[in-house]
């Protein structure tokens, strides 16, 4: 905003100056000409320094440098106006620019927020808290309910569950007990536990995600500017005709007059600015960024944009992403009871836990639960609940607490997180728990291959039969399961590796943990209305409704947007370099080549206002 500003204060300012150097002409000369001075440096004065600074460092032939030295030409030969005139076209393209230059835009603040400020270091009989980088390897940590785990370790004493969420996506949280290996910014959730460090902080799981982020940063190459790779071979062109048709006819014939040839040059040279250009390119990326966005797409850049006209693999995160990441009763198994009744039974056992599967299943019972008929109610850490109700004994829990107590039960393949109930001595049945699949996600996978996108592909924390099944209802090429932000970066990097040469790679994401491959795709993707706010930052898209099919919808704008500029750029040549001709030979004025740009922004500005209609698509 403070660069938008600046621009508007320099144009406002130069277009004053000009305007009283206009009105005052036919007075004081030489006040005239200092006013129009004053124009140009506030209109161009930045423009003149980053040319001087170009050739300084050998960068010689940019747009820079020829608005410089064509403008300077306006000067030398008193077309004070004219000169101005081009300059403030040029800084009203910049205005249209500026909304479409990449910002920065991947923070990783909110990132540390996995970073853990503290340990509980066991220093004999005493508990001291010391900071993470502090503890060695094979130090003792207490970890208590609601505190972050600080360094990578394996559980020595105490039964809990952890909230893995922040390095995952995956929002059912992991059950652990002795033996169990923790990793570092994971929230322990319910038990106290007592963990042996294995790793010192520099090398635990939450300072290389940290890490990653930052390196992914570093290897992003910036896009060039469209206008600076056009003026790179361009502006070295029309510097030379200028000055052949400057000196070449007087030195090959005596009748040819040099100061008609050197102001018709300079005159070429004015007229060779590429202002409509300037402001017809960036415009038409706008129109395409302003219609993306009324349909709920925010892209954040102009090279962005482009990009998804050039995507060959797309990349999903799974939970939050492709599922609603909120977790629901799928199925409902009763032995010889009602399966309402099952549901009941598990309602009320669950009803003093705050664990996601308890609420889930308070939440599936749906009516209210009537404290007073549960007698007791006791969670196995680990395992499960037991609870008294009605009089009955109910267990409530996994596989493994059905073990415990001795009570034979299925051995079901779930897809998804079983519960198990038993009263009393007699198995009841079981419960599917599983993440719901977004409704339009199989349309958004369709509506991909239609786009001529080649891969799809999808890697996940979870279980590879969640995963498995998951991909084959949706219709995805290539399945990853059972992966921490680490695998994740891996495989993508073999996957940006393996994709065709100037093809572009976009990785769909939610949480913290997809922050790292959002930060090194060629275009990051963000679910913005549940996605975590350093997914937001690091992506360059974020599709603000959640909605997966969206992407589709994107490509196809991002594709209508570049036949506008296309357009343009052949429109503007045409008219340029037709102006052009009629300078070399002495038919067209300075005023008349300022005037054509303005025709050609007029008409490009028409056309690019097109990219906001999206509607059709």
């Amino acid at each position: 905003m403070k660069a938008l500003r600046r621009l508007l204060v320099q144009i406002i300012l130069s277009s004053l100056l000009l305007l009283t150097g206009i009105l005052y002409e036919a007075g004081n000369q030489q006040i005239t000409f200092w006013i129009f001075v004053a124009s140009y440096i506030a209109a161009g004065g930045d423009v003149v320094s980053k040319a001087a600074r170009s050739i300084l460092s050998g960068h010689v032939f940019n747009e820079n440098f020829l608005m410089t030295i064509a403008t300077f030409g306006a000067f030398i030969i008193g077309e004070y106006p004219e000169g101005i005139g081009v300059m403030l076209f040029y800084k009203v393209g910049e205005i249209f620019q500026s909304y479409a230059v990449d910002r920065s835009r991947k923070s990783i603040g909110d990132l540390m927020d996995l970073r853990p400020d503290y340990a509980n270091l066991i220093d004999g009989d005493e508990i001291k808290k010391v900071e993470p980088d502090e503890v060695q390897v094979g130090d003792v940590l207490k970890i208590l309910p609601g505190e972050r785990v600080p360094l990578d370790g394996v559980i020595i004493d105490g039964y809990s569950a952890l909230d893995t969420s922040a390095l995952t996506g995956e929002s059912t949280p992991r059950d652990v007990y002795p033996g169990s290996e923790v990793l570092s910014g994971c929230i322990n959730m319910n038990g106290l536990i007592t963990v042996a460090v294995t790793k010192e902080f520099e090398q635990s799981t939450v300072s290389k995600i940290l890490d990653l982020v930052e390196n992914a940063i570093v290897k992003k190459a910036k896009t060039e500017n469209f206008i600076s790779k056009f003026a790179t071979y361009y502006t070295p062109v029309v510097v030379v005709l200028a000055a052949f048709i400057s000196f070449l006819p007087p030195l090959l014939s005596t009748e040819a007059i040099l100061y008609d040839w050197v102001y018709r040059g300079l005159t070429f040279l004015v007229i060779s600015c590429p202002c409509a250009l300037v402001v017809s390119v960036p415009l038409s990326f706008f129109g395409g960024i302003g219609g993306a966005s009324k349909r709920g797409i925010l892209i954040k850049g102009s090279n962005y944009l482009e990009a998804l006209s050039q995507l060959e693999t797309v990349v999903f995160d799974k939970t939050g992403t492709l599922t609603k990441g909120v977790f629901n009763v799928q199925k409902i198994h009763s032995t010889y009871m009602e399966s309402d009744k099952l549901l009941e039974l598990a309602a009320y056992a669950e009803y003093y836990s705050n664990h996601p599967i308890s609420s889930s299943l308070i939440r599936a019972y749906g009516k209210e639960i009537n404290a007073s008929r549960i007698d007791k109610s006791e969670e196995i850490a680990g395992l499960g609940i037991v609870a008294v109700i009605d009089g009955e004994t109910v267990y409530a829990g996994n596989d493994k607490l059905m073990d415990k107590i001795g009570i034979e039960h299925p051995s079901e393949n779930f897809i998804g997180t079983g519960v198990f109930l038993a009263i009393a001595d007699t198995f009841a049945g079981y419960i599917v728990i599983s993440d719901e699949i977004k409704d339009d996600s199989a349309e958004a996978i369709r509506c991909l291959k239609e786009s001529n996108i080649k891969r799809i592909v999808m890697l996940t924390g979870d279980a590879k039969s969640v995963g498995e099944q998951v991909g084959s209802e949706l219709g995805i090429d290539i399945v990853y399961s059972e992966l921490l932000p680490t695998d994740k970066v891996e495989i993508f990097e073999e996957l940006l590796a393996s994709k065709s040469a100037n093809k572009k790679l976009a990785y769909v994401g939610d949480g913290i943990n997809d922050a790292p491959v959002l930060a090194r795709a060629d275009v990051g993707i963000a679910m913005g209305g549940l996605g975590s706010d350093a997914a937001i930052e690091a992506a360059d898209v974020v599709i603000m409704t959640d909605e997966p099919s969206k992407i589709a919808m994107g490509i196809k704008i991002s594709k209508k947007t570049l036949i506008i500029v296309k357009q343009n750029i052949v429109f503007t040549l045409i008219v340029k370099f037709s102006v052009l001709a009629l300078a070399a030979l002495g038919i067209a004025s300075m005023w008349a080549g300022v005037m054509a740009d303005v025709g050609v922004t007029v008409v490009a500005i028409l056309n690019a206002i097109r990219a906001l209609s999206v509607n059709e698509l």
